[in-house]
């Protein structure tokens, strides 16, 4: 019976229960899109992010750089002044990159702390190598000297010396600067390399601890034209190319990945690093861990992706802030909007219906019974309108993600980066300093199944709201005041 008429009411009144349901669907499909979209500017930025500190790393240790004194910080370089005349000269420097070192048992130390479930360290450091050679200038004698009694004997002046000027000479030198970055190979799923594919080669081997073997990055291998099997000389040390890497966005951590050891010799800074990177066990507890860390290993400087994330900017930016904002607010207005507009409607089509219910009265229907067929009605109405609303909120999420309008990520230089790619925080040395970067990222809006399932909950709720407007009013009929009316 409950049915039945529930189906034969609904059929009755179609346009005002397709009224009910489109409210209600405007505001579920545009929770909905907002949702999606929310979610791709979140993975936008996480891809944005990883370039910077590494798949697998929630947070990283360092310790701010000295104020440098005088002089300091200054790469000198010193050239044999035997040899042949013409001979090259070359001459490199290999400098820590952006911070003061920490030892090497720090990592174990930040392993050990509440919350922490890996912990890896790592050490930048930039090189500066100049080629070029010195060319020795040919003295010209002049041409009139001698003459007029201007010289004395020999052609020469009143002095003594040669009349003349020296031609030519000079020196002619190339300056080139590259970053190398001392990767533990024992454990490589943390840190600045995982944010990075091999697509030529192979990665480093567990085995290879001091082994003389180098990963390079792509962009630095065309540059150079290098590749695998071909090898590559720093600070005197000859290593072979066993892989080339491409970061999956933005820059790459280094030029040039070498085992932890091998940079440790190269930078003369035996068991030193520059950065610990650090995995939590609950992502939900980054905060948590951040400030033990903090607490146990004083005078060390400890940034998260939340921390990094505040450094993106553009219009990536921009539309995260209105999305997670702006969005937020306006499906919460509309959701509003449109329960209270089918509650209204839903109550005003319970005073259409006074003559109706007061014969049901009449008849021997009780007044929950009316209530739960008013109630029943505005559920299947808010039912149908989920359905609308997830169908026109996924066309378009989909919309979107078809589109993909690229957005614009600048990171900015400044504010204490991870030690990671580019290694940011301020502090970047000769060559490769902090520089601000704009990437290029495609906006997709990815609808999950809890998105889903919010959505039915809303389209419950709406119906349920409408249905207790309607139902308190129907609740309240009285059967002889009701025949009394007519509709």
């Amino acid at each position: 019976m409950f049915f039945t008429y529930l189906r034969r009411e609904l059929r009755r009144r179609r346009k005002a229960a397709l009224v009910v349901a489109s409210g209600l669907a405007l505001g579920i499909a545009l929770v909905i899109v907002v949702s999606s979209v929310s979610t791709g500017m979140s993975r936008a930025q996480d891809k944005v992010l990883e370039s910077l500190y590494g798949l697998g790393t929630d947070m990283a240790v360092t310790k701010a750089a000295a104020a440098p004194g005088s002089g300091s910080g200054r790469p000198k370089f010193e050239f044999d002044a035997k040899g042949d005349d013409d001979a090259t000269q070359s001459s490199d420097r290999v400098m820590v990159q952006g911070f003061q070192t920490l030892a090497s048992s720090t990592v174990s130390r930040i392993g050990g702390q509440k919350g922490v479930a890996g912990a890896v360290g790592g050490l930048g450091l930039n090189v500066m190598k100049v080629d070029g050679q010195f060319k020795r200038g040919e003295f010209k004698q002049d041409e009139g000297a001698g003459q007029g009694g201007r010289s004395g004997p020999g052609g020469q002046g009143g002095t003594g010396q040669p009349q003349g000027e020296v031609m030519g000479g000079g020196a002619s030198f190339d300056v080139n600067s590259y970053t190398v970055y001392g990767t533990d190979v024992a454990e490589q799923g943390i840190g600045p390399l995982t944010s990075s594919k091999i697509t030529d080669g192979r990665t480093f081997k567990t085995s290879e601890t001091d082994a003389k073997v180098a990963v390079v990055d792509s962009a630095y291998a065309k540059e150079k034209k290098l590749g695998v099997g071909k090898s590559v000389t720093v600070h005197g040390t000859t290593f072979t190319i066993v892989g080339v890497s491409t970061a999956d966005s933005g820059d790459a951590a280094a030029n040039l990945y070498v085992p932890l050891k091998q940079a440790q010799t190269l930078a003369g800074s035996k068991d030193k690093i520059t950065t610990v990177y650090v995995k939590a066990a609950d992502s939900q507890q980054i905060d948590q861990v951040k400030a033990t860390i903090q607490k146990n290993v004083p005078g060390t400087t400890v940034t998260t992706s939340a921390d990094l994330a505040d450094t993106v900017s553009g219009s990536l930016s921009t539309a995260s802030d209105l999305a997670a904002g702006v969005g937020k607010w306006l499906s919460i207005v509309v959701l509003a909007a449109a329960f209270l507009v089918a509650g209204l409607l839903t109550s005003s089509a319970v005073s259409r219906r006074v003559r109706e219910f007061g014969t049901l009265k009449a008849l021997g229907w009780k007044s929950g019974r009316v209530t739960r067929q008013v109630v029943g009605e505005a559920l299947v109405n808010g039912l149908l309108g989920g359905v609308l609303g997830i169908g026109i909120g996924l066309a378009g999420a989909y919309a979107v993600t078809a589109i993909s309008p690229t957005l614009t990520a600048q990171l900015g230089g400044a504010g204490g980066g991870m030690g990671g790619g580019r290694f940011l925080g301020g502090q970047g040395g000769p060559g490769r300093a902090a520089a601000s970067k704009t990437l290029d990222i495609a906006l997709t809006a990815p609808v999950s199944f809890s998105v889903i399932l919010i959505a039915v909950a809303l389209a419950v709720a709406g119906g349920l709201i409408a249905g207790g407007f309607g139902g308190w009013r129907a609740s309240r009929l009285r059967p002889a005041d009701a025949l009394r009316r007519v509709e």
